[in-house]
């Protein structure tokens, strides 16, 4: 973060004093002098507990929600909500900078598309990107405070749960641009239906200049006929619907990777390599393109540049662990992405292959279903074992049974780890797959220690 007055920046919160403010923090070991410390309440950690200390660290100005003791009330920012004060200091500081932005959101394939976004925006000068999963109302402003004078470009991913909640990020990020990759059941527990997470989703819209592109996923049915405000220029992305502007087609897999041929009505066609496994990154890669070249960008070098796309985290990382091929992909887990990974898993060459699926969280009550529908889609994509973990995932266990496929159903990390040290030999594949709150990772690591 570059230095800013604190008149610009706590704007709209306080009247702040002309002096220069270095950083805002919301990990008291981070504290700098001249930073705003934010104080969030958390169910372990409560961080007006350490206020005073970091005002003591040289913290000029303490984010509270309810005023302390043994600190200047001058120095304290009181807020009914502190992610609404780190969502309106992240949008004053934007606006210091010009930096062309694109704004990231959809169901599945979030971060996947904002790093094939990354890898694109990177060739054409300095970007930056949401770092992991900061995708909330917390994560966006702290990706926002990277904004320097040498940025040009960034791509900043923005997740929700609840109706609203893009709108205000995309109020603080002004993008430039925009794409939506799918119209999952992610949240469903919270929104009620598809419709209501499209709503939610299209809120993105709000944040968009006249005349901005959002690019869109044109085989989902539920973008497909979406009402697209006059003032957004949709760039249409797709695969199977022939009126998509931006498709792929002779789609290959080749090694650790896939090519495929890229149509761009009115731009050519472009021969591309992406070294990610599975028909699902396809889209998020065309996703990526379609908004870069919806802003100008030479689609020449937009192709060329997304075969420099870098996985993160526990994302369809492919790893060889005892002679096994594994897909280590334990961030997230949808119906719609689980049957993404088991499609894209059957193409790696294995003796067997075992799949670890775990719980989906967050998906109310088509929860039972949800797992059950996975269980089958297990069994029908061709799978020879499934260990399936966590009590939600009993029903997918159940569900593969009856579609004659083996499975083990278990609820201790230990007992998981052994069942597949029992099962996987040298030359076979394992894909790994749940929701993050499941901590599928940890399954792992045993197996890999034994």
């Amino acid at each position: 973060m570059e230095p800013i007055s604190a008149k610009v920046l706590l704007e709209g919160l306080c009247p702040g004093e002309d002096i220069s403010l270095t950083g805002v923090v919301t990990d008291s070991r981070k504290v700098i002098p001249g930073c705003v410390f934010v104080c969030f309440p958390g169910a372990r950690v409560d961080g007006h507990d350490f206020a005073r200390e970091c005002y003591d660290k040289g913290a000029a100005y303490i984010v509270v929600n309810r005023i302390l003791d043994g600190i200047p009330e001058d120095r304290q920012i009181l807020v009914a909500d502190s992610r609404i004060a780190m969502l309106k200091m992240g949008a004053n500081y934007r606006k210091c900078f010009s930096s062309t932005l694109i704004g990231v959101t959809g169901s599945v394939g979030k971060t996947t598309t904002k790093e094939f976004t990354y890898a694109i925006l990177s060739e054409f000068g300095p970007a930056i990107k949401t770092e992991g999963n900061q995708n909330n109302e917390i994560g966006v402003p702290n990706t926002l405070f990277r904004l320097d004078s040498a940025t040009r470009y960034g791509v900043v991913e923005m997740g929700m749960s609840h109706a609203g909640e893009i709108a205000a990020l995309v109020d603080a990020v002004r993008p430039q641009g925009g794409l939506i990759t799918c119209i999952g059941v992610s949240h469903i527990e919270n929104l009620g239906s598809r419709g209501n997470i499209l709503k939610a989703k299209m809120e993105i819209c709000k944040g968009l200049p006249q005349g901005a592109p959002l690019a869109l996923n044109r085989d989902d049915a539920y973008l497909a006929g979406a009402q697209i405000p006059e003032h957004i220029h949709p760039v249409w992305y797709g695969i199977d619907d022939p009126a998509a502007q931006v498709r792929a087609v002779n789609i290959k897999t080749q090694g650790q990777g896939q090519s495929f041929t890229l149509l761009h009505e009115g731009a050519g066609e472009f021969q591309v390599y992406i070294p990610t496994l599975g028909r699902h990154t396809v889209y998020d890669a065309l996703a990526a393109y379609a908004a870069a070249t919806g802003l100008g960008l030479d689609p020449a070098r937009c192709a060329q540049a997304l075969s420099r796309y870098q996985s993160t985290g526990m994302r369809q990382r492919l790893v060889i662990r005892k002679g096994v091929s594994v897909v280590e992909d334990c961030y997230n887990a949808s119906p719609d992405s689980m049957k993404a990974a088991l499609s894209m898993f059957l193409e790696i060459p294995g003796r067997r292959h075992v799949a670890l699926l775990g719980d989906m969280l967050e998906l109310g009550q088509i929860s039972q279903q949800a797992h059950r529908q996975v269980g089958e889609m297990a069994a029908q994509a061709g799978v020879d074992l499934l260990v399936a973990y966590g009590p939600l995932s009993e029903e997918m266990a159940r569900s593969a049974r009856e579609q004659g496929l083996e499975a083990i159903h278990c609820l201790d990390k230990e007992e998981a780890a052994r069942i597949l040290c029992q099962n996987l030999e040298p030359g076979d594949a394992l894909l790994a797959k749940a929701s993050r709150g499941t901590a599928l990772e940890e399954i792992l690591a045993l197996y890999y220690e034994q």
